[in-house]
Order: structure tokens, then sequence, then C-alpha cells
């Protein structure tokens, strides 16, 4: 642990700097907050290095570091390999004064019965203490001590010491919960998360809970798009539930950290339901409708997991084909006899009805198709054949009134092919039209499946047919031909 880069020796005066830390005892696998700093602002320091290391081990070399540490201030400081073993210690990245460092240390699963921390720490280029001792931890429920120490493996969070609450929602803490309301201890079905930071401000607690087989997880992020987010991820594999930090770069597969950089996980998996320290769902991500500082005042945040934009792209698509479009449908079929002498602006009232709700099916149609790329950015790869059926609904609403325009007049010999035409675009419009909006039901952006999302698309399909059937039998039967 000595410097290299002078001459000089060691100062031969007390050290004005400190090791500390949260407790006095571990369990291996549990993580720790170290934290060296200063005594006064005036003993400010450049360089550190921060290492554990075996007190009474028997055989084992002193020199030889233990455990591994996680980095919390990665601008400032950074992890060192040594002698194979991953995080190692944690040294200083740049000459900035500091007056003080945290890290994160893991205890190994074969560690000694007893380590303690040294510093090198360094406040001038020809001033500085090597191995300043800091505290000693007892490791309790240790299984032997190995000659060496043993590499970084994935290990198991410990078990939450009391279940997850949502109280002090809104008050001592912040909180995102679906369904609105719901209780991680009461609702298994709530998908719960809460934060809340320390005295300090310089950490932040997480409480997630979720329904889920294999993991959850969450994202922080500046807006509401996945890309250059941090991600945590809560994994059960078999009997064990395994913690990680990861990164994403855009709409693909989180990358996993490095190094770890999460501290006091606890998991817990009871009746389906996973909690941990992070969460994240293979859904549509949980997006709260107002930010929210981390650090900041509790809040009782609500959240959706449908984005504004896409409620009012499929309103809009909603109300064009299942209201406009079949109402003109059926006063094209069924209206053309009646009132015969009413002739606003010298044409017949059923084509005007007919001709303004198609018009506006096609507006809104065309406005609420470009929603969803506004929101993607782009085309969406993941939503199925649901982009698809609303492109060739979106070219055939365009192509009914291009056809309306140039069709022959009343008399032509060729209105028949109009007549044909239009008829079956209008039908086929209908048909993809109900496609279209099923498979928009199963979008993740939307959520909206569930029997009683498809009954009502079936009971609107039979309102279609039963209205058209009861005009049929009512004495109006359609017309062959279209006479405007």
């Amino acid at each position: 642990m000595m410097p290299q880069h002078s001459l000089s020796l060691p100062s031969p005066n007390p050290p004005p700097f400190s090791i500390t830390v949260e407790r006095s005892t571990i369990r291996p696998g549990e993580n720790i907050t170290v934290t060296l700093q200063a005594s006064s602002s005036l003993d400010q320091f450049k360089g550190f290095l921060l290492e554990a290391r075996d007190t009474v081990g028997p055989g084992v070399d002193p020199t030889a570091s233990w455990g591994s540490f996680s980095l919390l201030q990665p601008n400032i400081s950074q992890l060192l390999h040594c002698g194979g073993q991953q995080g190692s210690g944690v040294s200083h990245t740049s000459g900035s004064r500091k007056r003080q460092v945290h890290a994160l240390w893991e205890c190994p699963r074969d560690s000694p019965e007893r380590v303690q921390f040294f510093a090198t720490v360094v406040q001038r280029y020809k001033v500085f203490w090597v191995q300043i001792p800091g505290p000693v931890l007892t490791i309790t429920g240790t299984t032997g001590v190995s000659t060496t120490p043993g590499v970084i493996t994935p290990t198991t969070a410990p078990a939450l010491s009391t279940a997850l609450s949502s109280e002090g929602c809104g008050h001592t803490k912040s909180c995102l919960r679906e369904p609105a309301g719901c209780s991680p201890e009461a609702d298994q079905g709530c998908v719960f998360l809460s934060f809340s930071a320390d005295n300090s401000g310089d950490s932040v607690l997480f409480e997630l809970s979720g329904p889920a087989e294999g993991y959850v997880a969450f994202a922080l992020s500046l807006d509401k798009w996945m890309g250059k987010d941090d991600v945590y991820l809560c994994i059960k594999d078999e009997d064990s539930v395994n913690i990680h930090a990861a990164y994403v770069l855009g709409r693909t597969h989180p990358e996993l950290a490095q190094e770890e950089v999460l501290r006091d996980k606890a998991s817990a998996v009871s009746n389906g339901v996973l909690q941990c320290s992070f969460l994240r769902h293979d859904r549509q991500p949980l997006i709260s409708s107002d930010r929210a500082l981390i650090t900041g005042p509790p809040v009782d945040l609500s959240g959706s997991r449908s984005p504004l934009i896409i409620k009012i792209h499929a309103v809009m698509m909603l109300v064009a084909l299942m209201w406009f479009v079949s109402t003109g449908v059926l006063f094209a079929r069924h209206y053309k006899n009646m009132w015969p002498n009413v002739l606003p602006r010298g044409e017949r009232l059923w084509f005007q009805v007919h001709r303004g709700l198609m018009l506006l099916a096609v507006g809104l149609i065309c406005v609420a198709f470009t929603l969803p790329f506004l929101y993607r950015g782009g085309w969406s790869k993941r939503a199925g054949g649901h982009p698809y059926m609303g492109c060739t609904v979106l070219a055939l609403c365009v192509l009914q009134p291009i056809m309306a325009v140039l069709r022959p007049a009343p008399d032509s010999p060729r209105r028949y092919l109009f007549n044909l035409g239009h008829r079956m675009t209008g039908t086929l419009v209908q048909i993809v039209a109900v496609v279209c909006i099923y498979l928009g039901f199963q979008q993740q952006a939307l959520l909206l499946r569930g029997p009683g999302v498809s009954g009502a698309l079936l009971g609107w399909l039979l309102c279609i047919l039963l209205s058209d059937l009861a005009l049929q039998l009512n004495g109006m039967p359609s017309s062959a031909s279209i006479t405007n």
C-alpha cells in the first residue's frame, strides 16, 4: 500500500484521517458502507487506497485483500483488481481535493473470523500516510478460512427482516403503486415501489414488490423513454434471489453492471410475490405522472403504464372506427329512401350525413395514425401485426374518398363498378378494423387485456350486426345504388 510516486517516507505525524463503518458485525454475503474521511475541512486529501485484510487467520498472506468493494461515488473513485480478485480495493480517479469517500464492501463467503480495513492517504505529493488502521469487523456465520481470498460470484440477497408496507407513503417515503392506493402487505397483485432518502441525502432506500414468476425490475429515467437509464433487477433463481444493477442504451435488453453498486440487499418470495430492493416487470414500464426528486420530500405518486399519447391514439381510432364509420355505413345502406324532400345544400340528407361522418373518420384516423410514430420515434418492431393492420386501415380509408371524388355520373354505364368497389372497400375496412382494434388491445403500451375488453369488442360487433338486421326487418331495404 506504499505510493510509488515519491521517494519520501510516510509522515510520522498522527494521520488526520479515519475509517468508519456502519456496524461492527457482518455475515458472509452482506454489504457494509466504509467511509474514509478527514478530521476537519482543512485536512483534505488528494489520493487514497482502501483495502480489507485478515487480522487473525493462520497461514494467510498478510498483504492479501479480502472481500470486494463496489463504488458509491464513481466520479471520484475507482475499483482495483489486485491478485486476480475483482474489486479488491478502492482508489482515487483524480487529484481533486476530497474530505470523505464512501465505498461498499461485500463480505465473502469464505471470510475469516475478523477483517480490518486499512487505508493509504495522500494529502500532498510528499505528505502521505500508509496503512492507516481502521475498525475491525467480526464475521458471524463463517464457514471456514481459505488461504486465498475468494472470487466474486453472484450472492443471494438476505431475507427481508419485515414485509414491505405502504405505511408512510406520502409522509416518510415516496410511493408509486398500481392499482392506485394498493398495499403490498394486503394485495398480492399490488405493484409497489417506494423510495426514501436518509438524513444525509447521500443514500436512498428502495422498496419494491410485485407478482412475478422470474424477475421484477425498475429504471430511473429523466424522461418517459427507455434509453440511457439505470435499471435495477431482482431475479429469482430457483430458491435464491439475485439483485443486480444494469444499464440500458435504448429499447434493448439491459446490460448488467460490471461492478456491484448496490448495498443492503434483501429479498423475499411468498405466494408468487417477489419482494426485494429493486423491481422490474416484463411489461410496459409503470411511469409516474410527475417527476420526483428521490432525495427530496416524500410524495405519493400516481402513475400509468399507458402513456397519454397512446391513450389519445386509442380513443381517436375507436371513435372513428366504432362510431363514425359504423354509423356512416348504416346511413348509406338503410336511409337512402328516407326524407326524400329534405335537401340541405341541394343534396339528400343521408348522403350529407354519410359523407360528413366518413370525412371525420378519415381525418381522425390520419391524425391518430401519426401519434404512435411520435411516441416511438419510428416504427415499432415489437407491436406484432397491429401496425400493419393500422396501415391497411389507413390506406383503405384514404382510398374511399378518392374513389368518391372520381366516381362516374349516376347515369353512367360504369357506375355499378364504383358502387361495387365502394361497398367492398367499406366492408373490408370494417373487417380489418376489427382485427386492428383487437390487436391494439393486446399492446403493452395500452394494456387493455382481459375478458372484459374482448367482451366489449364482441358486444360492439353484435350491436352493429343486430342494428343492420333490425333495419332490414323494419322495412328499410338497403339501396343498390348511390344516386349522389
